[in-house]
């Protein structure tokens, strides 16, 4: 196996030393041939297609938040390139725990969107996934899922699969006791795991600099002995490298991989009481938006002749029919009752809670 990333001297290089992966600059042009991933032509439209149908998504998302269709939603637009290239590097039968901005990835590993719809109504199906999608639903608990992770990473190592465990946090995550306690349980039994940090340089409110010192979060992984390394967040086809190369590292038996994605949320938090222009500036969002992974990604595929405005009013008119088409599924899921919410609670129902569930059946039929 001949990787094009060292791996190993990752381990001890000092904060100074971590500089962003980049492999297409601002202007589309290729700066790191050596690092180009290995993708056809046709690999890479299809890339490219993902990354527009999540920033799609996350336009209807928004609007069916807003009409009071769906429920709880993290937008996601600006991260097309830190979601949805890391997940096209991945196996089916790599096993997912996303945190809740990253529904995207869970859709692309498996997960029919009409299910995505049901869990940010609260809906029980939303929660009921198919036989051979290998994930968990997403993780609410702020950085739980990097411990999660790393126990299912041990269980694969356990069962010899040749298969990776792969997880998201955001950069507030990294603040969280879990976090911690997740890599370096990576580390110490070196088990086959990819931690993502999606730096989009706010927990909510809260800037980087303000949470931690450290100069890069890429660094924190030094402390567990495991590789930590920088990637451009806007960057499609770097992001697909460094995880790629960190899959075939981790899966060697090499243990786990921790990667921060530079990237940038260009919503709120959530759309549930945020309000980002009262901690970023205009100048700011501004400078992000030059970034944009979806335009960097197209000037890259319309100078090779791969994309066209024609194709691209075809597919979003494709996207918006599906979505359409989800929403409709999801709203035909039948009403949860409260005797449903009781039942679900325990595996064997206590007496008293056996009585209650009784009482609301019987007012439910009437």
């Amino acid at each position: 196996m001949t990787l094009k990333i060292d791996f190993e001297a990752l381990k001890t290089l000092s904060p100074a030393e971590i500089k962003p992966i980049q492999v297409l600059d601002e202007q589309g042009k290729v700066v790191a041939p050596e690092l180009f991933p290995d993708l056809s032509d046709e690999r890479l439209v299809e890339l490219f297609k993902k990354m527009l149908w999540s920033r799609i998504l996350d336009e209807r998302s928004t609007k069916l938040n807003r009409q009071g269709s769906l429920g709880f939603f993290a937008p996601t637009a600006g991260e097309e390139a830190s979601q949805i290239a890391s997940e096209f590097a991945m196996q089916k039968e790599d096993f997912l725990l996303p945190a809740y901005r990253d529904v995207p990835q869970l859709v692309m590993h498996g997960l029919p969107l009409e299910k995505a719809f049901l869990w940010s109504r609260g809906h029980v199906l939303g929660n009921q996934y198919p036989e051979d999608l290998v994930a968990l639903p997403p993780q609410i608990i702020i950085g739980a899922q990097y411990v999660q992770a790393a126990g299912v990473a041990l269980g694969l190592k356990k069962k010899g699969s040749p298969n990776v465990a792969y997880t998201y946090t955001g950069d507030g995550g990294t603040s969280q006791g879990d976090f911690y306690e997740g890599i370096n349980f990576a580390g110490a039994f070196q088990v086959p795991a990819i931690f993502v940090v999606q730096n989009n340089g706010y927990a909510i409110s809260v800037p980087r600099t303000v949470q931690t010192a450290a100069k890069t979060l890429a660094q924190k992984g030094i402390a567990a002995g495991i590789p930590g390394l920088q990637v451009d967040g806007m960057d499609a086809l770097a992001v697909y490298t460094v995880m790629s190369e960190a899959r075939k590292y981790s899966v060697a038996g090499n243990g786990p991989v921790l990667i921060e994605t530079l990237t940038y949320r260009f919503g709120p938090h959530t759309l549930s009481g945020d309000d980002p222009h009262r901690y970023r500036t205009a100048n700011e969002e501004n400078e992000w938006l030059q970034k944009d992974p979806l335009i960097r990604f197209r000037t890259y595929l319309d100078a090779k002749g791969l994309w066209s405005k024609e194709q691209e009013e075809d597919f979003t008119a494709q996207v918006n029919e599906e979505i359409t088409e989800a929403m409709k599924k999801a709203e035909q899921a039948p009403k949860q009752k409260i005797s449903e919410y009781l039942q679900n609670v325990f595996v064997e129902t206590p007496q008293a809670l056996e009585e209650q569930i009784a009482k609301f059946v019987a007012k439910e039929e009437e």
